[in-house]
């Protein structure tokens, strides 16, 4: 029978992450904490960092972060590391359990790119730094890292990004603010021969993402997985509690952060 570990989230976190519903979902592994709790949930508003490090060093086995805002996470990684807390980070996009299969069939055919063009798209008043934020790291975590990353134009309705890609192809983000259409994020990597086109929704419910591979074959869809981000942040929780391992979400972060900073 499987261990079950007590949870303990911040208000924002609760909201901001379905804590709750998430837990509910899985309840042979997690439930409320009425100690000191095993797993932390914090919210990712700048400062979060250190927030996740008292965490660690109050005792907490594990550590989850709903969408974090970029900051440098150097003390956190070595916090975590020094004492095999895995810190994992629920981000709006970058989580969903479709992303592993699109990164695979993207990075497949990353070799002979010539263009990824990108669209992220949240309600009329979200942080356009916010929505870049987590625009890049769905990107990035598809593609690898991206190269002069540049930006074209921003203001308050939205942004338009270009950079290249590890093959030297072109890519294009646009972010846009408004109510018209659906928030989510469409990922499109186009070859000589066909290409990846990946659709991530909003981690709010288990609406599955698109992804279809073309070639010369024909058209693939992949898997449908109906389940949301934030879910699949907690299976993944799991996975390193129960095997006592650490997580490479800081790594990645950590190279994200950098992208932003280098942003001209």
């Amino acid at each position: 029978m499987s261990k079950q570990y007590s949870v303990q989230a911040t208000p924002e976190a609760q909201e901001a992450g379905a804590v709750a519903l998430a837990v509910a979902s899985l309840p042979a592994t997690f439930g409320p904490a009425t100690g000191t709790p095993d797993v932390m949930v914090i919210n990712g508003r700048p400062g979060w960092t250190t927030e996740a490090k008292d965490a660690i060093d109050a005792g907490a086995r594990g550590v989850i972060v709903v969408n974090p805002a970029p900051e440098s996470v150097q003390e956190l990684q070595e916090a975590a590391e020094a004492n095999g807390t895995p810190v994992l980070l629920d981000q709006r996009w970058a989580s969903n359990p479709a992303v592993p299969g699109a990164e695979d069939a993207i990075r497949t055919m990353s070799g002979r790119a010539v263009l990824l063009d990108s669209v992220a798209t949240a309600e009329a008043g979200t942080d356009p730094a916010g929505l870049l934020a987590d625009h890049l790291a769905a990107v990035v975590r598809l593609t690898g890292p991206l190269e002069n990353l540049r930006r074209i134009n921003h203001g308050q309705h939205g942004y338009t990004l270009s950079a290249q890609l590890p093959n030297g192809a072109p890519a294009a983000l646009q972010g846009i603010l408004t109510g018209a259409r659906p928030a989510g994020v469409h990922i499109s990597l186009l070859t000589d021969d066909g290409g990846v086109s990946v659709a991530l929704p909003e981690p709010l419910a288990a609406w599955p993402a698109t992804v279809k591979a073309t070639g010369p074959q024909g058209e693939l869809l992949l898997p449908t997985l109906y389940e949301s981000a934030h879910r699949a942040t907690w299976r993944r929780l799991k996975e390193h509690l129960d095997r006592g391992t650490t997580s490479p979400d800081l790594h990645r972060f950590a190279a994200l952060t950098e992208s932003l900073s280098t942003l001209s």
